[in-house]
């Protein structure tokens, strides 16, 4: 599809599946050089990093573990500026390698408030990696280790991405037209 309408807004095709799932592959091999020879536990940001991190774990051959946290501070196409956990970290991560996953990173709003919380826990390490950062709208002086896609400061959806909810399915990338 090279457009699709969602809820009241019109997005058209931004980047395809096969070109997320490539950079993926790229990610996921330097990852396995890194973390060849350790044991990371992976946190991955709910709801919009689930795909990525599902496609990102596929190409993974060192062992690991997966967990989930949920932040928010999205409301429609624009971040409140606050951020709210959902769903928070149940597992020790102290003295463990940590691999934070990220969709988007954008304001830097959620990751300002949330790495803090585990720099608390006494991780070994923190890397970041996201599927997709918008430097021009990075508020907060956050450390991207590795990223997929930086795009400019547009409203995308699709690959787990959403507007208010929806979108999430869409197996390629859309940014927003009106």
């Amino acid at each position: 599809m090279k457009k699709v309408k969602i809820l009241d807004k019109t997005f058209e095709l931004y980047i395809e599946e096969s070109e997320i799932l490539r950079r993926i592959t790229i990610l996921g091999n330097e990852l396995n050089e890194e973390f060849s020879d350790k044991s990371p536990l992976l946190i991955s940001v709910l709801n919009g990093a689930f795909m990525f991190t599902s496609d990102l774990m596929k190409t993974l051959n060192f062992p690991c573990e997966v967990s989930f946290v949920k932040l928010a501070s999205y409301d429609g196409i624009s971040s409140t500026g606050a951020v709210k956990t959902i769903l928070g970290l149940e597992l020790n991560i102290q003295n463990r390698d940590v691999i934070l996953i990220e969709d988007i990173i954008d304001t830097g709003n959620t990751l300002a408030a949330f790495i803090p919380i585990l720099k608390e826990k006494n991780p070994k390490s923190i890397k970041l990696i996201s599927l997709i950062s918008k430097p021009k709208a990075l508020k907060h002086p956050i450390h991207i280790d590795r990223t997929c896609f930086e795009i400019p400061n547009d409203f995308i959806v699709g690959y787990g991405l959403d507007y208010d909810g929806y979108g999430r399915n869409l197996r390629d990338i859309y940014v927003i037209t009106n």
